[in-house]
């Protein structure tokens, strides 16, 4: 029997604050596991899925790489909302399952991920928009009045880092 690296993702500082979508992701992992079969490592992330640089996946990718293991995830969407990271994961020969469709071969995970792209293509359009319809009723977006020197500096060395370790850049 296989171990496993366990990967939990949720979208939102709100989502991991709350647990509920953590709680709901490591219930669905506990009862997959056969009394056999073992987690050796688990990561928690709170990243949105359309971003391929994300600490605690590489992490949980080079766990899973050195320790033989098959990274699992509740849900395929969990690990990725883009095709391509997707790809580039089953390229890089880290074994992964997702515990919702367990018996999924490559090409029903090429359709998924490509669904689950859409998806975050249309939420993204979707937050947009009534983002623009708010900005034209008269209200303010962000905030970078407030930001410091600092902060901006912060940000801008953050967005190098991301760019640097980003799969889809390599």
């Amino acid at each position: 029997m296989p171990n496993y690296v366990a990967y939990y993702r949720v979208s939102t500082a709100r989502q991991g604050l709350s647990g509920l979508g953590l709680e709901a992701q490591q219930a669905a992992v506990r009862t997959f596991l056969a009394p056999s079969e073992q987690i050796l490592a688990e990561y928690i992330e709170v990243e949105s899925g359309r971003k391929n640089s994300r600490p605690q996946l590489q992490a949980a990718m080079q766990a899973a790489k050195e320790a033989g293991a098959v990274l699992l995830v509740a849900k395929l969407d969990r690990l990725a909302r883009n095709l391509a990271f997707l790809s580039a994961l089953m390229e890089s020969r880290v074994r992964f399952k997702a515990v919702d469709m367990p018996a999924a071969d490559e090409l029903t995970i090429h359709v998924l991920g490509a669904v689950a792209e859409k998806e975050a293509k249309a939420i993204s359009t979707r937050t947009k928009d009534a983002l623009a319809a708010k900005k034209a009723r008269g209200h303010q977006l962000g905030t970078p009045a407030n930001l410091t020197a600092e902060a901006r500096l912060k940000g801008q060395q953050q967005r190098q880092v991301n760019a640097q370790t980003s799969l889809a850049n390599r």
